[in-house]
């Protein structure tokens, strides 16, 4: 999987097709559940600021592509379900 800057990113800007509202956003969402369950590369910490500063992902975006890739795990934390 590659959520690299080619591709995706125009001179370190996220092109319009793949901001928020864009044709292809889904794409990225889809793509970011990939690197967020992946136990390899950098740390949880990096992965979130890459989403959320690179890729223009709102709170929201993230919370549920974090969701996503922890199969319900995050609400189940949260809610004390666990």
């Amino acid at each position: 999987m590659d959520l690299g800057y080619s591709g995706i990113m125009s001179s370190r800007t996220l092109k319009p097709i793949f901001a928020r509202g864009g044709a292809r956003r889904q794409e990225i969402l889809d793509q970011a559940v990939e690197m967020l369950a992946s136990h390899s590369g950098p740390s949880q910490g990096d992965k979130m600021h890459f989403c959320m500063n690179n890729l223009g992902m709102n709170d929201t975006e993230y919370l549920e592509c974090l969701n996503t890739a922890s199969n319900g795990g995050l609400v189940k934390s949260a809610l004390g379900w666990d």
